[in-house]
């Protein structure tokens, strides 16, 4: 079992930049690819971003390609999501996710946070 909390969403202007983080306990970190995805309301959620269990290999939706990076931190147990250049179409709540392997669909993910609300305004 793995208990996944995710912190640092909040308003931000469009342009500006915003860090969120998501921070695990359970079962060994370093054994998870993490991903993150958001959803805004009403609309499907949809993927953002992944890294392998080492931080080694990264996957990234085009929407965010360029403005967005993913990183961890395994002796903190903790993944991290930097948005650059946000959008207004970038406003939706972030969930983090954990799995066996860095995949762009949710279905390869076996646990997920409750999700962190990331609101742009123009």
């Amino acid at each position: 079992q793995v208990q996944l909390v995710e912190s640092g969403g909040g308003l931000v202007q469009a342009g500006g930049s915003l860090r969120i983080s998501c921070a695990a306990s359970g079962r060994t970190f370093i054994n998870y690819a993490m991903g993150w995805f958001r959803q805004a309301p009403g609309k499907e959620r949809d993927f953002v971003a992944a890294i392998s269990n080492a931080g080694g290999r990264r996957n990234y939706a085009d929407s965010v390609k360029g403005r967005f990076t993913i990183s961890r931190d395994n002796a903190k147990n903790t993944v991290y999501l930097q948005m650059n250049s946000l959008k207004t179409e970038d406003t939706a709540v972030y969930y983090c996710a954990a799995g066996l392997v860095a995949a762009p669909v949710g279905a390869q993910y076996n646990y997920w946070g409750q999700g962190t609300q990331v609101t742009v305004s123009s």
